[in-house]
């Protein structure tokens, strides 16, 4: 289909859960690939062209310097570049790195250091290229995914709200689990997207989407103190899957 728009998925730094995302749309891919020509996917498949690309979605964060080099790369192949999931967007769990010596794990962990190449820190894609849109997320909402694809082939922005999780527990009619059981709970600092999936079972959100488009850590970490979390079970709170994440503008 030569007249199709192309897309790319890439991977840096990450386990593949997001890309395996898209392939669990199943039916929808299906639809989706009778309108674009998948030019890279090497998850789905083998058959790989070079760019340029008119979508590419790039999963994983920057943790090497060939990283680096190769999302310059990527970017210049690529007219619009999403990044997709908490790796692309914010670093990853591997980020925890920007807050301890990479050196002294890389002592700690290898009988050979010398023969391993990192950098000091682990850090989203948009910290070394323009990035055209980030879909958050550990993993990323496939029905989110679907959208973000769409709009960009329809050339319009992808409608995805910036609010917090608490809006989808209002929603959702369920009880707030700080209010009502003094529950820890960083909902109302979470970017939305999962549906409130961990405060309809009585957890409290733990932030894997990332921070919202309105943070106010300062009124949350007074509740967190009421119910029962020192300065270092709040840090420890805080340092997940978006520990080196900063709060955005609203990307609708």
């Amino acid at each position: 289909m030569p007249d199709a728009p192309t897309l790319a998925v890439f991977k840096l730094a990450s386990c593949d859960g997001c890309q395996l995302t898209l392939l669990d749309c199943e039916d929808e891919l299906l639809a989706l690939a009778g309108r674009v020509d998948i030019a890279h996917f090497p998850e789905a498949s083998s058959a790989m062209r070079p760019g340029p690309y008119d979508l590419t979605l790039v999963e994983g964060s920057v943790t090497t310097p060939a990283d680096a080099e190769r999302i310059r790369a990527i970017r210049a192949d690529s007219r619009h570049l999403v990044t997709i999931g908490a790796c692309a967007t914010a670093g990853g769990i591997q980020a925890l790195r920007n807050f301890a010596d990479v050196e002294e794990f890389r002592r700690t962990v290898y009988a050979r250091p010398e023969y391993i190449e990192t950098l000091a820190t682990s850090t989203p894609v948009s910290a070394h290229v323009d990035v055209d849109f980030e879909l958050r997320g550990c993993p990323i909402d496939r029905r989110r995914l679907l959208e973000v694809i769409t709009a960009f082939l329809a050339g319009r922005k992808p409608d995805i709200p910036g609010h917090s999780v608490c809006f989808e527990c209002k929603r959702r009619g369920t009880v707030c689990v700080t209010v009502a059981h003094g529950t820890p709970c960083l909902g109302p600092v979470t970017h939305a997207g999962c549906g409130a999936i961990c405060p309809a079972y009585g957890r409290g959100c733990y932030g894997c989407f990332g921070p919202s488009c309105s943070v106010n850590l300062p009124a949350l970490i007074p509740l967190l103190h009421r119910d029962g979390m020192d300065d270092r079970a709040t840090e420890r709170f805080l340092h997940t899957f978006n520990a080196a994440a900063f709060a955005k503008e609203d990307q609708s």
